[in-house]
């Protein structure tokens, strides 16, 4: 099975040549900004001649918005708005101005509802000192060299990695990986370079084969599986928010930008702030660490496995939890499921937004009309039961999925059929051909709604 996936590796870079990275990261912020204003000055061209009753056969010819149609324009004008083009490598112009052309493809997307998600804005002008430098190559000599320790980019030159990348060689040794493009970025204070690699992964099984788990992701458990396992919420943010408090009033005390008054940050300010930033990295890399362990552990074990699709935007809402919920990032574990059971061989279910996972009982499968949040423990009026409130719903997601064949279709009746409460689940299933489990797409019925559904 052929997946793209990226190896990211930390750098150690020279005076030099971290001065040669920020002016190919300029380049690109350059080239981006100069497009962006010649496409802004075309629309409002015609936006002008359009008012004045010009036809529109007659109006200024469009700018074309693909990457070709911006490179052809930038190469016709780099030479006055650019003189000292050859001084860096042609990827770092194409990154600006694919960045751009991506953009501007989204933006009309979503203006024409072609496009799911949240609305997409029109793109805006990139700042010096707030936007991330970046630089993306895909052509020239891209190589990891033998003693894994040094890697080649054009123009940069060999680069001395702060780690060893002996799994990617390793891959492109055997003729299992193949290098597409890379991209040196600086973030939290350090320069990584990441590799986008087509990879050939051999086919796994998962440990237990037929196995299903729900899982019901919480606060106070990051994960409460069917199977009774609690995962702990290590809750690294709160953990570090005495540092970070000290390190944000110390920021507070130095001399900061001030855009109104032309002011530009001391020394003592970016130090400070460069320390802040250092903190909160390290708060994102330990959750982002333990949450691959976690998506890991599931795909590698069980065959199915059954989530549930929150809304987080809207529980971010509520103040007194937001912090919370956000340090635990549901949606970063979803992410990471829907690749990583396709790359084990398994299969991943979401359960419709509105099944009421925590208020159907496991056993009988009554379901109560409320449910307040501050009920830990589910009481069932009808038959008894008691049980914690998550590891409830882990159970009834599991049951989604009991009765389903993998390997084709099959229908399973969600509980709480008979109730006061009408609650149907239907999921039906099917294999796309060329993938042992990704493509799948199933239905989950609850309280009457209808929800399609991508598995991966």
């Amino acid at each position: 099975m052929k997946a793209i996936q990226a190896y990211r590796f930390a750098l150690d870079l020279t005076p030099s040549q971290e001065r040669d990275a920020y002016a190919h990261a300029g380049a690109a912020r350059v080239a981006h900004n100069w497009a962006l204003a010649r496409v802004k000055a075309v629309m409002d061209q015609r936006a002008a001649e359009r008012s004045y009753g010009v036809p529109d056969e007659q109006l200024t010819p469009l700018l074309s918005w693909s990457l070709a149609g911006l490179r052809r324009a930038w190469n016709a004008a780099k030479r006055d708005v650019a003189p000292w083009w050859t001084e860096v490598s042609k990827e770092a112009f194409n990154t600006g101005l694919d960045g751009l052309a991506r953009g501007l493809t989204n933006w009309f997307n979503s203006r024409r509802s072609r496009r799911a998600g949240r609305p997409v804005g029109f793109p805006r002008f990139k700042s010096r000192r707030r936007t991330t430098p970046s630089v993306r190559f895909t052509t020239g000599a891209i190589r990891v060299e033998s003693d894994r320790m040094h890697v080649v980019m054009p123009r940069l030159g060999r680069l001395k990695l702060h780690e060893s990348a002996r799994k990617l060689v390793r891959r492109v040794e055997n003729g299992t990986a193949r290098i597409m493009s890379a991209t040196v970025r600086r973030d939290s204070g350090r320069w990584h370079v990441s590799f986008t690699v087509e990879v050939e992964r051999a086919d796994r099984t998962p440990a237990r084969p037929g196995s299903v788990v729900g899982v019901d992701v919480g606060i106070k458990h990051l994960a409460v599986l069917s199977t009774g396992a609690l995962i702990d919420n290590p809750r690294h943010l709160v953990a570090a928010q005495a540092r970070l408090r000290v390190l944000g009033r110390a920021l507070s005390r130095k001399s900061g930008p001030d855009r109104s008054a032309g002011r530009r940050p001391s020394k003592r300010w970016d130090r400070a702030a460069s320390r802040l930033g250092r903190a909160h990295a390290r708060v994102a890399h330990l959750r982002r660490d333990g949450l691959h362990k976690l998506a890991s552990g599931l795909a590698r074990t069980y065959a199915t496995v059954v989530i549930e699709d929150l809304e987080v935007t809207g529980m971010l809402a509520n103040r007194r939890l937001a912090r919370h919920i956000a340090d635990a990032g549901f949606a970063e574990i979803r992410r990471q499921l829907a690749y990583k059971m396709t790359w084990n061989g398994g299969l991943l279910l979401i359960a419709d937004r509105w099944y009421p996972s925590s208020k159907t009982c496991s056993a009988c499968g009554a379901v109560k009309t409320k449910l307040a949040l501050s009920e830990r423990v589910y009481t069932c009026e009808s038959c008894d039961l008691v049980i914690d409130r998550d590891r409830n719903a882990s159970l009834n997601l599991a049951a989604l999925a009991a009765g389903i064949d993998t390997a084709g279709s099959g229908p399973v009746a969600a509980r709480g059929a008979d109730q006061k409460t009408r609650v149907r689940g239907q999921v039906a299933l099917k294999r796309e051909p060329g993938s042992a489990s990704a493509g799948k797409t199933g239905t989950v019925l609850s309280q009457g709604r209808t929800t399609n559904r991508v598995f991966a």
